[in-house]
């Protein structure tokens, strides 16, 4: 399960913790060369420090600002010569009713859910076609594929993000380039830290006590990644083996 992963580089957004975290630790132990951006950057480097890749291996990035993931994958590029995988991984789940009115917290759903998917696309595609050679790994969801109250907005985001994917797979055909979606169920990440609606909040801590380790992502993207060049895993869809929804 874990060829064709040494020396390829890759890029990881969101990888102060949670599933970006699980991923860089896995990819670290079978010889990837990564480049790690998130908002913490004391989190980050910490992590950089631990894996032993050095702090030219972690650059602050806000993915809801363009410049700032093209400045990712370009210092990727910059110090190892290429991009072979990106992983957009950062995300958020404020989830709430929609009474609830939370517009605030859907604008930056969409602009870190959406958008920040959108501009590492944006920044790698380029080099990948160059190179016609890449993978890219889209984290969606559970609810991508399913809805429930309070989860409207973010659902539609994860959709989104699966259909992003699946428009991208049939663009980049000439170039060689694969595509992935992974949708997690209930994972143990900080994710249902930013929900602030009261009953929501309650629904999905109880989701979350079925809740399996993160590392669980972590074998997904090794799997996707380990494939021969001509097999193109698609989406894996995974949850806790008790999670219902």
């Amino acid at each position: 399960m874990t060829q064709n992963i040494a020396n390829k580089v890759v890029v990881i957004t969101g990888a102060s913790s949670g599933l970006g975290e699980a991923a860089a630790r896995q990819l670290a132990s079978h010889g990837a060369k990564l480049m790690l951006g998130a908002r913490r950057v004391d989190r980050m480097r910490a992590l950089a420090g631990e894996l032993g890749i050095g702090e030219k291996a972690a650059l602050e990035t806000d993915v809801t600002d363009r410049d700032q993931v093209k400045r990712l994958v370009d210092h990727a590029v910059a110090v190892h010569g290429r991009i072979d995988v990106i992983i957009n991984n950062a995300g958020l789940m404020p989830s709430s009713l929609l009474e609830r009115l939370k517009i605030d917290e859907w604008d930056r759903m969409i602009d870190v859910n959406i958008k920040g998917v959108l501009y590492g696309i944006a920044a790698a595609l380029p080099y990948m076609q160059a190179q016609k050679s890449g993978h890219v790994i889209n984290v969606a969801s559970v609810a991508g594929h399913k809805v429930g109250p309070g989860g409207a907005v973010y659902s539609a985001t994860k959709h989104a993000v699966r259909v992003i994917s699946e428009g991208l797979r049939q663009e980049v055909k000439p170039y060689n380039i694969r595509t992935t979606i992974i949708s997690p169920g209930a994972v143990a990440t900080e994710l249902t830290h930013t929900i602030t609606d009261p009953q929501v909040k309650a629904g999905m801590d109880k989701t979350y006590e079925l809740a399996i380790p993160a590392d669980s992502f972590g074998r997904a993207v090794l799997f996707a990644m380990s494939q021969p060049d001509d097999v193109d895993i698609n989406e894996i869809l995974f949850r806790p083996t008790a999670q219902v929804y």
